[in-house]
């Protein structure tokens, strides 16, 4: 058997920026989740999350020793801070969007 359930519910996120270039990082609150997590957030899932938002390449880093996950979503700030008319240049709401994503974690 397994559960659903949102990553806000068992993860927290961070997000930054440089450019046009955002960095989204996934830290698993309870390392035992953490697999799972890895397993179903890959760079594809991510970018899919993002779609209309992201129009470059998702790359994925693992943090296994901290069970965390590092995104780092190529033009995505519409140009980043100084470019963009986006009310959020900086990208600092994109950890919300991946703490939308659902995953199914093992009982």
């Amino acid at each position: 058997m397994s559960r659903r359930v949102a990553l806000r519910q068992i993860a927290h996120a961070r997000a930054g920026d440089k450019g046009n270039v955002s960095n989204v990082s996934l830290w698993v609150n309870e390392p035992g989740h953490f697999p799972a997590v890895k397993a179903q957030v890959t760079a594809e899932r991510v970018a899919e999350a993002y779609r209309g938002l992201l129009h470059g390449d998702v790359t994925r880093y693992s943090l296994d020793h901290l069970h965390g996950l590092n995104f780092v979503l190529k033009e995505a700030l519409e140009g980043g801070v100084n470019g963009s008319l986006n009310l959020d240049g900086h990208g600092k709401s994109f950890s919300f969007i991946l703490l939308d994503i659902e995953v199914n974690l093992p009982d």
